[in-house]
């Protein structure tokens, strides 16, 4: 027994030696031939094991569609045509709606005339305190007409929420528009996002505001960017963990779909 623990440490460095056991953990082994406690390291791992495979993402893909039901009058965007906030994007036939609401308005005229007429005859005696008060619902059901018909007029013009770019038009001008039936998919192309999975040991030091370079394969340029979100729970299978980072600056000639490789900066 004493002879084989004398030769333990002896044995190891072999075993180092031959790469079946790491030098370090060979030469730090204990003399009476225990074995040596593991020593966790939780440091950042080697550059060239920080290079992580990312996929860009619009932040928002949105998908238009009209809340009324009508006709399509302009459509003017096509697949990857660009917009601005605020420009509009489909417009809809809305004679209908707008003959509706004049009529509502008129409507809502006569119903203040006639309450206006009775507060007066009451004041006269001419006329009964039921009388007013019929006049007065008559004439807060017809503004409320009003209100609700300028609402749907309102409706016939779809803006854009945001700068960006058609992704697909999946109508046409002339074609009848079913109230949430899509009719453009747009996306966000001023605020594109780095998707990325990580091993969950990097939460050790990976952090939100971390700096890193994005290189992409499509244009073959690099990028500085940083970490915006690390995802809530981590995979129990692969230990990984879902990470979000946010490339500094404009970046107009990137498009969502494009990948490439993230190089995080020095811990």
């Amino acid at each position: 027994m004493m002879a084989a623990a004398a030769r333990a440490p002896g044995l190891a460095l072999g075993l180092a030696l031959a790469g079946v056991v790491p030098a370090a953990q060979a030469q730090s082994a204990p003399p009476d031939g225990t074995a040596a406690a593991p020593v966790l390291d939780h440091a950042a791992p080697a550059a060239e094991d920080s290079r992580i495979r990312i996929q860009l993402v619009s932040r928002d893909q949105v998908d238009i569609s009209s809340e009324i039901a009508a006709k399509i009058a302009t459509l003017p965007l096509r697949d990857g045509d660009a917009f601005k906030a605020g420009q509009p994007l489909m417009t809809l036939d809305c004679s209908l709606f707008n003959a509706q609401l004049r009529k509502s308005q008129a409507e809502a005229g006569a119903a203040g005339d006639l309450l206006r007429v009775n507060q007066r005859l009451v004041q006269l005696r001419t006329v009964g305190e039921l009388e007013v008060q019929q006049a007065a619902a008559k004439a807060k059901a017809a503004n409320a007409e009003v209100a609700y018909m300028q609402a749907t007029v309102s409706k016939c013009v779809v803006t854009a929420p945001f700068d960006g770019r058609v992704s697909k038009r999946m109508a046409a001008p002339q074609q009848f528009a079913e109230p949430g039936k899509p009719v453009l998919t747009i996306v966000d192309t001023g605020r594109l996002e780095l998707k990325m999975i990580v091993p969950s040991k990097w939460l050790a030091w990976l952090k939100p505001g971390h700096k890193l370079n994005v290189q992409v394969d499509e244009v073959g340029k690099t990028y500085p960017a940083q970490v915006a979100r690390i995802g809530a729970k981590v995979d129990p299978v692969t230990q990984t963990v879902d990470v979000t980072a946010e490339i500094t600056g404009s970046v107009p000639d990137l498009l969502p779909g494009m990948s490439g490789w993230a190089t995080f900066a020095s811990r």
